[in-house]
C-alpha cells in the first residue's frame, strides 16, 4: 500500500491542474475574507452601514471567503479521478494495481491527505484575516465557539473532497462531474434552503449541513448533527464510485 500511496502522490504532485486548485483554495479564500473584512469596516465607518446586511454576523463572516474557496478543492477532487479517464492513463493505473479497491484507497487517501492540510491552513488563516480587517467590528478567536468552528471548517473541506472525488469516480467525466458538483453546492443548496416548505429537507444537503458545522448560534441542525450529514454524504458517494470503478 506505501508504493500505492507514493506513486498517487507523484501523480498528484507532478500534475499542474491539481496542484494549482489546491493552492487556489487558500489564496481565494484569505482573499476574500480580507476583502469582505475591510468591505463592512468601510462601510461602518463611512456612515453606509446601510450597505451592510441587517443579520450581519462577524463570526460567521470570517467563513465566507472559505465557502468560496471551497470551488477550487471540489474542482480539485473530481480532477484527481475524472483526469485520468480523460486522457487514458486509468489503464495504466490498473494494469498496475490490477485491485481496484487499492487503487481507489490510495487515490482517496492521497486526495484527501492535501486537502485535509490546506483545509487546516486555509480555515485557521482565513477567520483571523477577517477578523483583523473588520477591525473594531470583528471578534476574537477566544469567542465561546469560534475554536471549534475552525475545526469544523477544515473537516468540512475535507469531506467536501471526498465527496468530489466520489462524484469523480461515479461519473468519470470532467465536464459532467463539474456540472453537478458546483449545481449542487452553488445553485441547488442556497436556492432550496429558501423555499419554504423545502427548506427544511434542504437542509440535509451537504452544502447546507456543512455551514452547520461553521456555525456558532444556535437553531436547525447542531454543528454535530451537520457533520454527521456531510460524513455521511461523503462516504455514501464514495462508496458508490468504488461500486462504479469495480464494475
Amino acid at each position: 500500500m506505501i508504493e500505492i500511496l507514493h506513486a498517487e502522490w507523484t501523480k498528484l504532485r507532478t500534475v499542474r491542474s491539481t496542484t494549482s486548485m489546491l493552492a487556489l483554495t487558500f489564496v481565494v479564500s484569505v482573499g476574500l475574507a480580507a476583502v469582505s473584512g475591510v468591505s463592512v469596516r468601510h462601510a461602518y465607518q463611512s456612515g453606509n452601514a446601510a450597505m451592510v446586511r441587517p443579520d450581519f454576523d462577524p463570526v460567521y463572516s470570517g467563513f465566507v471567503g472559505l465557502l468560496y474557496g471551497q470551488l477550487a478543492l471540489i474542482v480539485f477532487g473530481a480532477l484527481l479521478v475524472t483526469s485520468e479517464y480523460g486522457n487514458g492513463t486509468i489503464r495504466t493505473t490498473f494494469a498496475a494495481i490490477p485491485r481496484r479497491f487499492r487503487a481507489y484507497a490510495g487515490k482517496l487517501l492521497v486526495g484527501c491527505g492535501a486537502a485535509l492540510v490546506v483545509a487546516v491552513a486555509t480555515a485557521g488563516v482565513s477567520w483571523p484575516v477577517n477578523e483583523v480587517a473588520l477591525g473594531p467590528y470583528g471578534v476574537s478567536m477566544s469567542t465561546p465557539g469560534v475554536p471549534r468552528a475552525i475545526v469544523g471548517a477544515a473537516a468540512y473541506l475535507t469531506l467536501v473532497c471526498a465527496f468530489s472525488i466520489g462524484v469523480g469516480a461515479l461519473l468519470r467525466n470532467s465536464a459532467l462531474a463539474l456540472g453537478v458538483l458546483l449545481s449542487l453546492f452553488f445553485i441547488v443548496g442556497p436556492i432550496l434552503s429558501r423555499i419554504p416548505g423545502v427548506g427544511e429537507a434542504a437542509r440535509f444537503l451537504p452544502d447546507q449541513a456543512g455551514l452547520r458545522v461553521m456555525a456558532v448560534d444556535r437553531g436547525g441542525l447542531t454543528p454535530s448533527q451537520g457533520l454527521g450529514v456531510v460524513v455521511a454524504w461523503a462516504a455514501m458517494v464514495a462508496v458508490a464510485g468504488y461500486l462504479r470503478l469495480r464494475r
